[in-house]
């Protein structure tokens, strides 16, 4: 509760009266100022008094790419049989405030109000809850309250469209590339069966021991597979606007990878990953991810265990010094620099672009990996 400028000198004039009125003697200011301080305890009353809202609030879709559409659809109901309601309502829609117009809402009424969720920037948008400004007939007072949950909308960077793939020095079963020698099915790690498995798989020496079916589960390494490695620190990158460009890229990259049926692996510089069988998981991390000070953990990782045979390293930092000792590591390897600066570096395809439409053509330009 707070109050507004006229209560705050309405205030001021009752504290004045009352000390004039009682000093001097005056019991017409005495009254006055016992006017005052009636009409604020009256305020204080009114707008403590708490609406029976019910909030319903729905978003579509939740996740979207920079620059399409989100609209937020809330209902508000007030359950109260008795009294309408007459409030000024905002909604919180990540750093903005939007009205929401609930004048008089009838006693059982319910009133449905839509906006557009902001995306012309990536990242995740917090939405809600609604606050809701009850004020007094005189505007003395105002109480502000919070109704109904909260919600959330991932806009995921820009993708590009990526034709080219690298092939690293294994290749698909399939016959997708023919320029590298053929890999094989190998065993990975133990489960336990569900219906649906092959018997054949059933790996017995094992399901004899603990007591259950347990089958093989199985890796072709025969796919190519690839690895991205996102510089999200903030010294990296002169622009905010090339660490957004990047981000471009490395979703251009999963969504390349899951057409083609890559296995793809995602890590940033400060040590967070994303993996799974949907794009869902990588555009999440590259919507959630932000620059910041941080320490290089994921170099040696990379270098100590291997989870690809190209990686591909995007920053906008020229010094590629640090990730040049991963060339042992990995066969291919590919550098995205974000800026206006050239680097070169032997062993390494570096594309040098300002934004995620060069590093498309860029890439699609490589004539050998």
């Amino acid at each position: 509760m707070r109050l507004t400028a006229r209560g705050a000198g309405l205030c001021a004039a009752a504290v004045v009266l009352l000390a004039v009125g009682l000093v001097f003697g005056y019991r017409h200011l005495v009254v006055l100022g016992t006017a005052c301080v009636a009409s604020l305890v009256f305020a204080a009353g009114y707008v403590w008094w708490r609406p029976r809202l019910t909030v319903a609030r729905g978003v579509e879709p939740d996740r979207v790419m920079r620059g399409e559409s989100s609209t937020v659809t809330l209902k508000v109901g007030n359950t109260s049989r008795l009294r309408g309601a007459t409030l000024v309502a905002h909604d919180r829609c990540g750093p903005v405030s939007v009205p929401v117009p609930l004048l008089r809402l009838k006693a059982g009424g319910e009133t449905t109000a839509q906006y557009p969720v902001p995306t012309a920037r990536r990242g995740v948008v917090e939405i809600g809850p609604l606050r809701v400004v009850r004020r007094d007939p005189l505007g003395l007072m105002a109480l502000a309250r919070a109704y109904g949950g909260t919600a959330q909308v991932w806009v995921y960077p820009r993708v590009h469209r990526l034709t080219a793939v690298p092939t690293g020095i294994t290749r698909s079963l399939d016959g997708r590339d023919d320029r590298v020698p053929h890999g094989t099915i190998t065993f990975d790690t133990l489960r336990e069966y569900v219906v649906g498995d092959e018997l054949r798989r059933v790996h017995w020496r094992t399901s004899a021991k603990v007591g259950e079916l347990m089958v093989r589960e199985q890796l072709d390494t025969s796919l190519p597979r690839l690895a991205v490695l996102l510089d999200d620190r903030r010294s990296s990158y002169a622009d905010p606007e090339l660490f957004e460009s990047a981000c471009e890229a490395a979703a251009s990259l999963v969504m390349a990878a899951f057409h083609a049926e890559l296995p793809i692996a995602l890590r940033l510089l400060s040590g967070r990953a994303a993996s799974g069988k949907t794009t869902r998981a990588y555009l999440d991390l590259l919507a959630e991810t932000e620059i910041s000070e941080m320490s290089e953990n994921s170099i040696e990782e990379l270098r100590t265990q291997r989870v690809g045979d190209t990686l591909i390293y995007l920053t906008g930092d020229p010094d590629l010094s640090r990730v040049s000792t991963l060339r042992t590591a990995y066969p291919t390897l590919v550098a995205g620099v974000f800026g206006d600066e050239r680097p070169a570096l032997e062993r390494v395809v570096v594309l040098a672009v300002r934004d995620g439409t060069e590093f498309a053509a860029a890439w699609d330009g490589v004539q050998t990996w």
